[in-house]
């Protein structure tokens, strides 16, 4: 038996071709399809705009709670017969939501999907919502909340998007809501927002192999009693930067650990800087090899992991670095993540780091856009955010493509030290003294 002493090096990279992008109107809706030539499976998405943005400020959590009572019964059937009706199928029915849609979706073999749209379509836009259920399911999730948020970390990022954004807009509050904005709602405003969100028709996403899918009959089945004009999205939310760092104080008594929030605006998701920004965001705190990482965790020992990065949506965006360190380091843990910012802001990236983060999402896009619920959630964000067909065809190349310049230009524009906001959740009494030692900006107590 030998040992083999030299670590093989990795083969050539296989070309990636983004399946052909079908797009049509049919039955009152539109149609965006995937063509996956062979393949026995097949998904069915139907993309509403009735994301989290669209919730009235005060009603946070509505969609959460709506996403839940969808699986609580129908008009035709109650919770039972529906839940076996979608097993006998082999699938279920799976939903999310972000600040810019909400997505409800099955996966079958192609010769059900038909049936299983039938199911989809009758729970979005006939659910039964019948108000011990809506009440259950919001005390439900009100209680994970609650527990959610007995953990660090969930106060301070509510803290750091509503200093960022502004706690008088929606997307200024947590996206999925609070414990106290879920435990407020009534079954009415969960019926409201059904009534003005779910019946509209929507997009269907279809990925599969569409010789084999009649997608004009597909188009029918879910856009069937569907109804009502197209709605304003609204165009990019400029948010201004502040004009100073400020730290913002979060008290947990007793803590032996901090959390640290840091951020600051950036821009939406289809800005024409997506790629540069993306890969300025994976050198400086985006990876595990990232700078932040190798400094904050495997140079100074401060913390298991740190991550910072550039995260959008359709109408707004933001730069955020999250961590847990160790109560006695906050202060110097802040500094010298303070200062990895500064520095790749003023100086850019290293070719020998561009090389690894290029080669890194070049080769996580190829894996990851393989199955056909992952080429659905490529066509949605096309779709959400206007993006043109042949946007994933072309976009491994653009990250391959990337050079030192355009990325260290890229985090020069838009990366802004000096406009963070610094959330800290932990002991404030002592941490305080620190943090106002380090001279990083105005300490703040969260009330």
């Amino acid at each position: 038996m030998s040992l083999i002493a030299t670590r093989p090096g990795p083969g050539a990279a296989r070309a990636y071709r983004f399946p052909q992008v079908v797009r049509r109107t049919a039955a009152g809706g539109q149609v965006v399809a995937a063509h996956l030539p062979g393949q026995n499976l097949a998904v069915a998405l139907l993309l509403l705009d009735g994301g989290a943005g669209r919730e009235p400020v005060g009603k946070e959590g509505l969609g959460a709670v709506l996403a839940k009572a969808l699986e609580e019964g129908t008009a035709q059937r109650d919770a039972t017969a529906y839940a076996l009706a979608i097993e006998a199928l082999g699938t279920e029915l799976s939903t999310g939501l972000d600040w810019d849609s909400f997505q409800v979706s099955v996966q079958v073999p192609v010769d059900r999907l038909t049936a299983a749209v039938e199911l989809l379509a009758e729970a979005v836009r006939t659910p039964r919502l019948d108000p011990a259920d809506v009440r259950r399911v919001r005390d439900d999730e009100a209680t994970a909340l609650r527990m959610d948020w007995a953990n660090p970390g969930p106060r301070a990022d509510a803290v750091l998007r509503a200093e960022l954004f502004g706690a008088q807009h929606r997307w200024g509050r947590p996206l999925y809501g609070d414990p106290d904005s879920v435990a407020a709602l009534e079954v009415d405003d969960v019926t409201v927002f059904h009534s003005e969100w779910f019946i509209r028709p929507g997009t269907l996403i279809v990925a599969g192999d569409l010789e084999r899918i009649d997608l004009d009959a597909l188009a029918a089945t879910a856009f069937a009693g569907a109804g009502g004009g197209p709605v304003e999205r609204g165009g990019p939310i400029d948010v201004p930067l502040t004009g100073q760092r400020r730290i913002i104080l979060v008290d947990r008594p007793g803590s032996v650990q901090s959390t640290l929030r840091l951020g600051h605006p950036s821009p939406h998701r289809a800005h024409p800087d997506h790629v540069p920004m993306t890969l300025a965001g994976t050198v400086l705190g985006g990876a595990f090899t990232s700078r932040l990482n190798h400094l904050i965790r495997e140079v100074r020992g401060y913390t298991y992991g740190i991550r910072g990065d550039f995260a959008s949506s359709r109408r707004f965006g933001r730069f955020a670095v999250s961590s847990g360190v160790q109560t006695a380091v906050t202060a110097p843990a802040l500094v010298e993540s303070v200062g990895e910012i500064s520095r790749t802001q003023l100086t850019g990236v290293t070719e020998d780091e561009l090389e690894v983060a290029r080669s890194w999402r070049a080769g996580q896009l190829s894996v990851e856009l393989q199955s056909p619920r992952a080429i659905a959630a490529a066509l949605t964000t096309l779709v959400v955010h206007d993006l043109p067909d042949d946007y994933h065809a072309r976009l491994r190349e653009q990250l391959l493509a990337a050079t030192v310049e355009d990325v260290s230009a890229a985090a020069a524009t838009y990366l802004h030290p000096e406009s963070l906001t610094m959330v800290i959740e932990g002991d404030a009494a002592v941490i305080r003294d620190e943090l106002v030692a380090s001279g990083l900006g105005e300490v703040l107590d969260h009330t």
